[in-house]
């Protein structure tokens, strides 16, 4: 039996904003951590203490709410990409290069650094927001 809910793009936002939001909430709440997924990840590999656990989970999580979202939503992903599996990879090595210098992703400053009143983390944001727009009007120009 295949159930599928047919949302609209803001009603998947808005599902999606609250379920990151409930995330980040409750992962403060039960371990006093951050979900700057950066971390979370690079803490799998390179954690000195036992948080490797809680860690997979919330990645595994984030996984397997993706997976949810295919199986259940009507055409949850529509979205074409055109990029090479080369390009791919320097995009996400870029991406990895830019979370170790601002100390932090989008998740850790955008979600819960704003919500702390974080001057570091509203700047890094900013600084994320208007490098995507420079980078779009850019791409589109040329």
């Amino acid at each position: 039996m295949e159930i599928i809910f047919n949302f609209n793009d803001s009603m998947r936002a808005l599902l999606g904003g609250a379920l990151i939001g409930l995330s980040a909430s409750l992962l403060m709440l039960f371990k006093g951590r951050i979900a700057g997924i950066s971390g979370i990840v690079h803490g799998i590999f390179f954690s000195k203490d036992n948080g490797k656990a809680w860690r997979l989970v919330f990645i595994l999580g984030l996984v397997f709410g993706g997976y949810l979202s295919f199986y259940f939503l009507d055409n949850p992903f529509h979205t074409e990409l055109t990029f090479s599996n080369s390009q791919f990879i320097i995009a996400g090595l870029l991406v990895g290069i830019g979370t170790k210098v601002g100390n932090g992703c989008t998740s850790g400053h955008g979600v819960c650094g704003i919500s702390r009143f974080s001057m570091r983390s509203i700047f890094a944001t900013l600084v994320f927001i208007g490098s995507g727009v420079l980078t779009v009007f850019l791409m589109r120009s040329m």
